[in-house]
């Protein structure tokens, strides 16, 4: 199953809003929350049911269904692997309709044992992390009715790998620092670009994963934010601005990081693309009722009533929603996993040259947000900000 031009934009605007208040060195993963709250909001009602399709960007009626278009369309990406679980208290029934939808076999049951019931969930996430998350972001406690989680584990190997230099940036917050930078040669020039966009310019470079899952690096101007340069980069994913690609960049400084030169050379030579960046490794953990607004859970925290009858006749609130992140970045590949929980508790100088050629030179040798994006539907699978290199 395909996925929609509807699915993609609605799941990249939330990365959008979710990375226009984020700060400082973070990743995360709207990709990952989006179908908890598709599924939530399809067994929602009142302002709960009215907060969440507003935050999912679908009427609620079409949450379901686009939510497992996601994951089934996602389940056929090579290096990608998604999976969602449920989990009851003994006492709880899901409503057969709601958990039809969900996909087969993700349903378990909660013991009562809140140390036995935390491992069976941590073991779950490892395994379908590949042990790139330890541990189930939710705490179960003994109140705990309900779980429901995602998981999403990236691995891919870049098409051309980097080879590892050590970088020693002149500028910046990194300045004088030797980080273990990753360098490479090119001749497609139509791999980066430059957007001009309301809070100013970003420099985009893709690095090509062999199994059509790209990652795309964002140096925006000094003065501008991670959020505002996080969104820049899914606005050119969306075509909401210009970019002004390699071949057609003017000589000299063309955008932040970027610069556009002609080099002395020994015999004819094509133009190429020098691409300079860093290693690194990003964690993060996310308490996403602290973003209540961002993710359409604001009425749905009230423990006085029950916002999901659709779900289960008992009355049930949202009492945590959290995600844990990891993103890891090197010479070979990209590897990154997410885990995302929400947790319903009840209600209430060489010799003379004769030749030149262009040499379009790309440095990101200081903090810069990256996207991690499935080639072929643009859907963003991973965001992120890079304050601390390797």
């Amino acid at each position: 199953m395909p996925i929609t031009g509807t699915t993609t934009r609605a799941v990249n605007g939330l990365t959008a809003r979710w990375a226009g208040v984020s700060s400082g060195g973070t990743v995360f993963s709207a990709a990952g929350v989006w179908p908890l709250l598709a599924f939530l909001a399809d067994g929602a009602q009142g302002a709960a049911r009215a907060e969440l399709a507003a935050a999912v960007g679908l009427p609620a009626e079409e949450c379901a269904g686009a939510a497992r278009e996601l994951l089934g369309a996602v389940a056929d990406v090579r290096g990608l692997e998604p999976a969602l679980g449920l989990w009851t208290a003994r006492t709880l029934e899901p409503r057969e309709e709601w958990a039809a939808g969900l996909p087969v076999d993700a349903h378990g049951v909660l013991s009562g044992d809140p140390d036995a019931d935390q491992r069976e969930l941590d073991t779950w996430a490892v395994k379908r992390t590949g042990g790139l998350i330890e541990r189930m972001p939710v705490e179960v406690r003994r109140d705990t009715e309900l779980v429901l989680a995602s998981a999403l584990a990236l691995r891919t190997t870049w098409q051309r790998p980097f080879e590892a230099c050590p970088v020693r940036p002149s500028a910046g917050p990194w300045q004088g620092r030797t980080l273990r930078g990753l360098n490479r040669r090119s001749v497609r020039l139509d791999r980066v670009g430059v957007a001009a966009v309301p809070g100013g310019r970003v420099t985009e470079a893709k690095v090509l994963g062999d199994d059509g899952v790209d990652v795309h690096l964002l140096l925006g101007d000094e003065h501008m934010t991670p959020g505002q340069v996080l969104e820049a980069g899914v606005s050119v994913l969306g075509g909401a601005c210009t970019v002004l690609r390699g071949a057609l960049l003017p000589y000299g400084p063309a955008g932040p990081g970027l610069r556009v030169e002609e080099r002395p050379c020994a015999g004819p030579q094509p133009p190429t693309l020098e691409l300079t960046t860093v290693a690194f490794e990003v964690r993060a953990h996310h308490d996403l009722l602290r973003l209540h607004g961002v993710f359409g859970l604001s009425a749905a925290r009230d423990a006085g009533q029950g916002h999901f009858p659709g779900i289960s006749a008992s009355p049930l609130a949202v009492g945590a929603a959290r995600q844990s992140v990891l993103a890891r970045f090197d010479a070979l590949g990209f590897e990154a996993a997410a885990v995302t929980a929400v947790a319903a508790a009840p209600g209430g100088a060489p010799p003379t040259p004769r030749h030149t050629s262009t040499v379009v030179t790309a440095a990101f040798d200081r903090p810069f947000g990256f996207l991690a994006v499935h080639r072929e539907t643009r859907l963003v699978l991973t965001a992120g900000w890079v304050a601390e290199p390797g």
